[in-house]
């Protein structure tokens, strides 16, 4: 009777010890296999939460198909108690273990809310926007200006989250007045900001910065990276130029920056300022009398007048040679690209088209002829 019970209890522990590495397998299986998820979702991991809360989101929200299996799957990959906060895209067919390497793994979180401060050539935007699981766009929920309106009360509630990102860009062709009148009245930010960066040396770009990120530390980062564009600009610079300094090109780059926003033309508008340069002419400009005029203070406004035309300015190309002896806002790498390789033209002129863009002319006479035309759409437009 022994033997025999014996003999039954070990054909039990091996049937057992089959459906136990079978359940395993299947376990492992599960863990690894495709989700079940159709639509992407955007997971938020509070801080403090546990890997069974997250789990049971998870499971709620359609991503995975066994919780048990999920949490098992986590412990055996020793990564129970490395869960991170943040808000984490989840894509559609993403497997449990994916899912926790994606939650264990730290990082920037990749979806969520994100404050962008867009620091513009006439305007300082604050823009909350959060992430569209289902089309991976940002949706605006809020856009106010820092400089001159009080915050909304999602803005506020959007700071309070650990998770939310902060990014700073600068526009191409901003002034470096205005890049720290907005850098002051940004919140997120800290510190105080002793002089204003010499104009022309802040790299316009995205800067990713967390809360209590230093203001003159952004602007030693802004400044080094124009350092280095304006080093690999010179570096790369045609034969012939009328330039003899990096000085000089980031002058020039600047007034580029200013004349057109129409990423097409600025070789041809850096061509028109080489030619003049190389011929002896006068620049002939309205961005830098009017820099003259606002040292680069916000914005004029308004028309120029034609006293303002004839004034006497360091800045004013109507009336001195040359370049003028400062950058008049700080331009991008495309502008800086453009003057130091011109497109080669024969163009000495150029007026606005009337479509946001120019026309170019070698002669006189035919740019009188553009001047001309672009007067009649002026006329038109104004009803005339």
């Amino acid at each position: 009777m022994w033997r025999s019970l014996a003999s039954n209890m070990l054909t039990f522990l091996i049937v057992a010890l089959f459906l136990l590495g079978g359940v395993i397998l299947w376990g492992r299986s599960e863990f690894t296999a495709e989700g079940p998820l159709d639509q992407a979702i955007c997971l938020r991991v509070e801080r403090g939460a546990s890997m069974g809360s997250v789990s049971r989101d998870l499971a709620s929200q359609g991503a995975i198909r066994n919780a048990t299996i999920f949490r098992l799957g986590a412990d055996y990959t020793d990564k129970s108690g490395k869960l991170k906060a943040g808000s984490f895209l989840v894509e559609p067919g993403a497997s449990m273990q994916e899912i926790v390497d994606q939650v264990t793994r730290g990082g920037a979180s990749t979806c969520g809310t994100e404050i962008v401060y867009r620091v513009g050539v006439t305007q300082t935007l604050a823009r909350v926007r959060e992430l569209d699981p289902a089309t991976s766009e940002f949706a605006v929920r809020a856009e106010f200006d820092p400089t001159q309106e009080a915050a909304p009360e999602i803005y506020a509630a959007k700071r309070a989250e650990p998770d939310t990102r902060y990014r700073i860009a600068l526009a191409e062709g901003v002034t470096s007045w205005q890049v720290v009148e907005a850098l002051r009245a940004i919140d997120v930010l800290e510190g105080e900001i002793a002089e204003v960066p010499p104009e022309g040396m802040l790299a316009p770009d995205s800067y990713e910065v967390v809360p209590g990120t230093l203001r003159a530390d952004l602007l030693a980062q802004m400044e080094e990276k124009q350092r280095l564009r304006i080093a690999a600009a010179w570096e790369s610079r045609q034969d012939g130029l009328p330039i003899s300094t990096p000085e000089e090109m980031l002058v020039l780059a600047s007034i580029i920056e200013k004349e057109t926003g129409v990423p097409e033309e600025r070789g041809q508008v850096a061509s028109v300022f080489v030619n003049r340069l190389n011929q002896g002419m006068r620049l002939q400009t309205d961005p830098t009398v009017i820099y003259g005029i606002t040292k680069g203070q916000g914005v004029l406004g308004r028309g120029l007048r034609q006293s303002e035309l004839r004034s006497q300015t360091p800045w004013n190309t109507y009336v001195i040679d040359g370049l003028p002896p400062t950058p008049i806002a700080n331009p991008g790498v495309a502008s800086l690209e453009a003057a130091v390789a011109p497109e080669q033209t024969g163009y000495v002129f150029f007026v606005a088209d009337g479509s946001g863009g120019h026309v170019f002319a070698e002669t006189l006479e035919e740019h009188n002829r553009n001047v001309a035309q672009w007067r009649k759409i002026e006329a038109e437009k104004s009803g005339n």
